[in-house]
């Protein structure tokens, strides 16, 4: 609620400095091209689809209600301005979504990786302008519904005969995870892909949304065939979280939940190094934090502090 009612500030501010538009210009319908030619320069995940649904809407609604479909691998945010760093404090979704919710266009502020090709439902809804104002339409190619396909990895060379052996684990700790030789039909498995939340925890998937931020919201994330509870916004981080009230368990309920949850830990945090992610575990309480780092060092674990 507190970072909804800082983007409405901020529309409300840049709507004083705007000139008001002449009588002879429907509004409405002028709000919602600009919208569509602004999302246009943008990557989508959905092709735009998102975009288009909420195109009538002042763009800091758009933008908030769309910033999950954005193909964050490809955009980056910067605060020019400054003011995002007050405004989305104690936001989940932070600096970018201000940034990205700003009435004006800031240079620089939204920097896209690559060549956008216009989405497919972005196009549509563009060309249905042009035709009804007896314009030529957008000469461009949809683009797909999932984001572009990474380039093709560079050919491996060949291991040298003194390559040094992988090193052995110490103690219970598990092994430093080396990600190995990609093919393409791995890294067609490697793309993370949306799933319905597995369980029906309202509180743990509640926490998996908000607390990354989850990419998107309300799903699980399939990463080389392993679910995940969330893959964060603008980075390549899954993560696991755990919202056991650990401390009120006794000590020999304590031992088996921890063995029962390093064998999982374990598969995901193999899946998400094959496919190049960075692994973090969320834990409600820091005595589940102190008992796993007990038993395997190596973890990323971080505090959540979500509750059941």
């Amino acid at each position: 609620m507190r970072f909804r009612a800082c983007i409405a500030l901020l529309f409300y501010v840049s709507a004083c400095a705007t000139s008001v538009p002449s009588p002879r210009e429907p509004a409405a319908r002028d709000q919602r091209l600009a919208n569509l030619q602004r999302a246009a320069e943008l990557p989508w995940t959905d092709g735009g689809r998102c975009a288009v649904e909420e195109a009538s809407q002042p763009w800091p609604v758009l933008a908030e209600r769309c910033f999950y479909a954005l193909d964050h691998d490809r955009v980056r945010f910067r605060d020019i301005t400054g003011r995002c760093a007050v405004a989305s404090a104690g936001a989940a979704v932070g600096v970018g979504l201000c940034v990205l919710a700003a009435p004006e266009i800031v240079v620089g502020a939204v920097i896209v990786a690559g060549v956008v090709v216009v989405g497919f439902a972005i196009k549509e809804a563009l060309d249905t302008y042009a035709e009804k104002r007896g314009r030529p339409q957008v000469q461009v190619r949809p683009a797909p519904e999932t984001r572009p396909v990474p380039e093709t990895a560079p050919a491996p060379q060949k291991p040298s005969p003194k390559k040094r052996p992988k090193p052995e684990p110490k103690g219970p700790d598990f092994p430093p995870l080396e990600p190995p030789e990609v093919t393409e039909r791995d890294r067609h498995r490697c793309e993370p892909v949306p799933v319905p939340h597995a369980g029906k925890d309202d509180a743990h998937n509640k926490c998996a949304d908000q607390f990354p931020p989850n990419r998107y919201p309300g799903m699980d994330v399939l990463v080389g065939g392993v679910s995940f509870d969330a893959l964060q916004v603008g980075v390549r981080v899954l993560w696991e979280i755990k919202t056991h009230q650990f401390d009120t368990y006794p000590d020999f309920i304590r031992d088996r939940e921890i063995e029962k949850e390093l064998e999982q830990i374990e598969k995901e945090r193999k899946a998400a190094a094959a496919c190049g992610y960075d692994f973090i575990i969320g834990v409600s309480t820091q005595g589940h934090k102190e008992a796993l780092l007990a038993v395997v060092p190596s973890l990323k674990i971080v505090v959540t502090g979500c509750k059941r």
